[in-house]
């Protein structure tokens, strides 16, 4: 668990991500929690299912690289986003991060203020040297988000952006 002066980053074990999963807001319950309308992607859904859960479960694998790291706000005791790196650091370092602000808490700054601190995180790991992310072209708060932590635009295909961070 890691924290800023607003938010609590918590990575969720597998049984918590089964309660994530399920929205039944046991989840919000188990961290006491008031509950929250998440607004979980088909995306996000999907990569739960082939990927996230198994590797979580899988205990030859770092579980925070590939679980889903609720965002709380302190000031609302409740769930705002949540913020992953899309697996372990590759050979030359580099690690995938995506995120997601549920639509009720967007438009505070929550989203900048979580990837700065997974990012200052991510800069203690000794094996991460840098974080790439990818945003579709039109999604502005998103490509926003990433500006204000120090990504710059590498690239681009299709309808999607690419984004890159060195970490040394």
């Amino acid at each position: 668990m890691i924290e800023t002066d607003r938010l609590i980053l918590r990575p969720l074990s597998h049984s918590q991500l089964l309660k994530y999963v399920k929205d039944d807001h046991s989840l919000e319950k188990e961290f006491d929690l008031l509950p929250t309308k998440k607004n979980i992607s088909p995306e996000l859904q999907e990569a739960l299912k082939y990927s996230i859960l198994p590797n979580v479960f899988d205990q030859d694998k770092d579980y925070l690289y590939h679980t889903l790291w609720t965002i709380i706000s302190k000031p609302d005791h409740r769930m705002v986003g949540d913020i992953c790196f899309v697996g372990e650091p590759d050979q030359n370092g580099e690690i995938e991060i995506g995120y997601g602000t549920y639509e009720e808490f967007r438009g505070r700054g929550f989203m900048t203020e979580a990837v700065g601190r997974l990012i200052q995180w991510a800069k203690e790991q000794p094996k991460v040297k840098s974080v790439f992310a990818a945003t579709t072209k039109d999604n502005v708060p998103s490509y926003s988000v990433l500006e204000k932590n120090g990504f710059i635009h590498v690239g681009e295909v299709d309808d999607m952006l690419s984004w890159q961070l060195k970490l040394n």
